[in-house]
């Protein structure tokens, strides 16, 4: 659930899944879902998010110590004798 404030009217909205909802001032601030549109976005302010962010990593914790350790090895200069 978003819910945002217009600073134009200072009328909060929140957000509904299928129902489009405006503030009516000039300024026509309209919230759908987890989308904001308005004429000036500067005078929207966001008072509460949803957006959870989740990192899911595809390597396990094992294979980024395989990684970590195999990126820290030297190269070896090996010497050629040249003919």
């Amino acid at each position: 659930m978003l819910v945002v404030r217009c600073k134009d009217c200072n009328k909060e909205l929140m957000s509904h899944s299928s129902k489009t909802q405006c503030c009516g001032c000039p300024n026509m601030m309209t919230v759908k879902a987890d989308r904001v549109s308005a004429v000036n976005l500067s005078n929207v302010v966001m008072v509460n998010s949803n957006k959870i962010e989740e990192r899911h990593g595809v390597l396990s914790t094992q294979d980024l110590a395989y990684q970590e350790a195999r990126r820290q090895r030297k190269v070896r200069k090996l010497d050629f004798e040249i003919r």
